[in-house]
């Protein structure tokens, strides 16, 4: 068994062994949707590491590297092992390995996300030191029971599609810090691939949305509190549902402390499907 970057895996074998790792998990890709994931994520092939036995990537970790809060980080785009090689400890020894190779790249945080109910998984990161930063919840359902609302701007309100350049100074409309492949960072890395609308009161910026029409993923959504409950959301939900080009939509990191987006994503039909914790080991 060798352990070493994947600067030398290309994109079909990488994919494979993905497909393979996640057979069961709740939520597949197929491969333009898994390079679309990696790409946006920051994957980073030299600064990424697998397990190979006789040259077969049997286990892996899928690096992003990029900035979150303001420190130089590592993200586990994607961390998995083929079923008949668990139970060996080959995705901590990965881990592990990587660690020489991240601190001297300049990484001074690690950053993953993991399922809830994924307690051996959860088990391992705590043994390797990393802590519970945050609690997401990720919604999930069919396109098709979603549907689009009859519902108007007030009068001297206005849509319009927007670019990320024009997305300055939007804190006071989020409730919270967005997830790793939810920040502006990610979204710069393909912005042909998200379309993005604002919604304007005059001149002024009042909320808008960011929708990934390839995967159904809404990735921001955001209004102004003193502009909330006038429809906004509900536009830029429509929106969104005119351009899906996927069977399903999504939400995915959504801070369980938001109170207010969870009601509002079940009006629309988009169910929880599920939590996530979010956990951060400093290196």
């Amino acid at each position: 068994m060798e352990i070493r970057n994947l600067a030398q895996v290309n994109n079909l074998d990488l994919f494979t062994a993905f497909a393979e790792a996640f057979r069961d998990y709740e939520i597949t890709l197929d491969q333009n949707e898994h390079e679309r994931m990696l790409r946006r994520r920051g994957f980073n092939p030299e600064l990424s590491f697998g397990a190979f036995d006789s040259g077969i990537l049997v286990s892996f970790t899928c690096n992003g590297i990029g900035t979150f809060n303001n420190l130089f980080t590592a993200y586990d785009t994607g961390t998995g092992t083929l079923k008949e090689y668990r139970g060996q400890g080959l995705a901590s020894k990965v881990f592990e390995a990587s660690i020489p190779s991240l601190v001297d790249a300049g990484i001074r945080q690690y950053l993953l996300e993991v399922l809830q109910h994924n307690e051996a998984a959860i088990s391992v990161y705590r043994k390797l030191k990393f802590e519970v930063s945050r609690e997401f919840n990720y919604f999930v359902s069919e396109a098709s029971a979603l549907s689009i609302k009859e519902k108007s701007l007030p009068e001297g309100y206005s849509l319009r599609k927007i670019t990320l350049s024009e997305l300055n100074n939007t804190d006071s409309m989020c409730d919270f810090h967005s997830s790793w492949q939810n920040s502006f960072e990610a979204i710069g890395r393909s912005p042909e691939a998200f379309a993005i609308s604002g919604v304007f009161s005059g001149n002024m910026l009042v909320g808008y949305g960011i929708f990934e029409p390839a995967s159904g993923d809404i990735t921001q959504l955001a209004v102004l509190p003193e502009c909330r409950r006038k429809g906004i959301g509900t536009v830029l939900v429509n929106e969104m549902l005119t351009l899906n080009q996927h069977n399903n939509i999504k939400a995915i990191n959504t801070d369980t402390n938001c109170k207010s987006i969870g009601p509002f994503f079940a009006s629309h039909g988009l169910a929880l499907k599920g939590k996530q914790y979010e956990m951060i080991r400093t290196l």
